[in-house]
């Protein structure tokens, strides 16, 4: 396995904000000679990026013949577009790197988790913005996602908001940027191809910010998968006991098949 550490800091990124590439090595044994890539942002409200939905999420990809990027960027009180800023850097380094590190450039999936899938439906409504390309210096070609997938995403600033990510997000610009940043009014067609799941239960981000995205996908005319299953609760990662909490909460059998089910809309490596 390939480990190296990306650069994605901008002007006002905290100090520890970085992305990893794990890559898959490089073998002329092996009829696979160029992998899709998995750009990984982990939940936490904007407060933090959860250890349970990085690495471990990484190397789930990784072992169905993936390269994967995790995202750390900039939580409160760093405030938007910081994280969106680091976001895009790290997919510009990896269609930089492409042919170095092996990379399938037409299959190049971003993937977030929680208020980290609000990051990710951002960045797929914003990549063609020119302040995006501009303050990266770079074509806006290099930032292009083939895929999104959204699992229970932070997505509505309204009724259903969970307001506490916005607020993180936004700091003092809450008000004036709120409806701004509620991505379900910013479907656009330049968004990809999109994977959905939540659940019914989910007491912290109501499925109803899956329902509104999901939504305004159809009526833009994006093709969409999207999985609601019935019990779980909120940040669940993988559903089983890697990914638990010290709550002990996650550990639910229904959504386990939710990482094949993103496996087989990617299409088998």
């Amino acid at each position: 396995m390939i480990l190296k550490e990306l650069d994605i800091k901008n002007k006002d990124s905290l100090e520890y904000a970085h992305a990893t590439f794990y890559g898959q090595e490089y073998s002329e044994a092996l009829m696979v000679k160029e992998r899709p890539v998995v750009v990984i942002s982990p939940g936490g409200g904007y407060a933090y990026t959860s250890d349970r939905e990085s690495e471990i999420i990484a190397l789930q990809f990784l072992a169905k013949g993936y390269h994967a990027v995790v995202v750390r960027y900039s939580c409160h009180p760093a405030v938007y577009p910081t994280a969106l800023l680091e976001f895009a850097a790290a997919v510009k380094e990896v269609r930089t790197h492409a042919a170095e590190w092996h990379v399938d450039t037409e299959r190049l999936f971003v993937l977030g988790f929680s208020a980290g899938a609000h990051l990710v439906a951002s960045f797929c409504s914003f990549w063609e913005k020119p302040f995006l390309s501009d303050a990266l210096g770079c074509d806006k070609e290099l930032l292009r996602p083939n895929g999104q997938v959204l699992c229970y995403p932070v997505i509505t600033s309204g009724e259903h908001a969970h307001q506490g990510s916005f607020h993180s997000l936004l700091g003092d610009a809450y008000e004036e940027k709120k409806e701004e940043l509620s991505m379900e009014t910013q479907v656009n067609d330049s968004v990809p191809r999109t994977f959905v799941w939540h659940t019914f239960e989910d007491g912290s981000v109501p499925v109803q910010n899956s329902l509104l995205y999901v939504n305004a996908l159809v009526e833009h005319g994006i093709h969409a998968e999207y999985h609601l299953f019935e019990h779980g609760g909120h940040g669940l990662g993988l559903g089983d006991r890697r990914t638990l909490s010290p709550s002990g909460k996650e550990d639910i059998p229904v959504v386990r098949p939710w990482i094949d089910l993103v496996h087989t809309w990617m299409g088998s490596v």
